[in-house]
Order: C-alpha cells, then sequence, then structure tokens
C-alpha cells in the first residue's frame, strides 16, 4: 500500500502494535471536514494502492468544498457489511450472478472488473423458545 501523505503511524496498545493513519498530519484540510468524511478520507489513506485508490483521490476529499458541485467519486472499501439474512442472502445471489455473467464475457471485459474485497455469508439462527406455566388455583 502507498502512503503518499505520509500518515500511517504505529499504535502501541498493551504490548500489542497497530497501523494506524492519523488525521493530525494533514493539517487543517482535514480538520474542517465533518466527521463522515474524516472516515471516508482514513478510509482512502488505508487502502491508498495507486491503482484503484490514487493520490488524487485523496487530494479531491481534502478539497472537499460544500457549496461546488460534486466532481469526483469517493471510493469507499468496507472492511465489513453487516446484514441480516433476509437482505443478505439476495446480496450474495447477486455477487454470484454476476460472477457468472463476467465468466460468460471475452476474457478482455473481465479484466475490466476487479474483485477486490472476499465475501462471505454467515448467517446465526436465533431460536426463541418460551415456556409458560399456567397455575390453576381451586
Amino acid at each position: 500500500m502507498n502512503n503518499s501523505f505520509d500518515t500511517q503511524k504505529q499504535l502501541t496498545i498493551n504490548g500489542e502494535q497497530y497501523h494506524i493513519h492519523s488525521l493530525q498530519g494533514l493539517g487543517d484540510k482535514a480538520k474542517r471536514l465533518p466527521f463522515s468524511l474524516k472516515i471516508l478520507l482514513e478510509n482512502l489513506l488505508r487502502n491508498e494502492d495507486g491503482v484503484n485508490i490514487k493520490k488524487q483521490d485523496i487530494d479531491a476529499l481534502l478539497n472537499w468544498d460544500p457549496q461546488a458541485k460534486p466532481s469526483a467519486e469517493v471510493a469507499f472499501t468496507p472492511a465489513r457489511v453487516v446484514m441480516q439474512d433476509f437482505t443478505g442472502v439476495p446480496a450474495i445471489v447477486d455477487l454470484a450472478a454476476m460472477r457468472d455473467a463476467m465468466e460468460n464475457l471475452a476474457a478482455t471485459l473481465r479484466r475490466l472488473i476487479r474483485c477486490r474485497l472476499p465475501s462471505l455469508l454467515l448467517t446465526i439462527q436465533y431460536k426463541l423458545t418460551a415456556t409458560v406455566k399456567m397455575v390453576h388455583s381451586t
């Protein structure tokens, strides 16, 4: 992964080291962003690879103008998406259908779609049982 803005730092907690991307080094441009855009900014910094997410993408977000008409898309690479079974199953079916459709296309077209995130559907079945005790008085 790239680190064009030199934001990657090490954070040590209880002897464990973690790699984070600190927004402090980006100055006032990052400070003025709404919280939701700071989350997107951190996500761009963490996933900058020079191919899917480039330095220009991060610059575009840092130079965000709330009054201007949007001129660039913001990539978002979620680490996890949590859905309930009744929404998760159709999503996985749609992904499988897209995969199958891509296999039917020419090899040159297949290269245009790059799967970057693994997909996994975890279903948890909850059963609720209730015991009803009836007390009869005579």
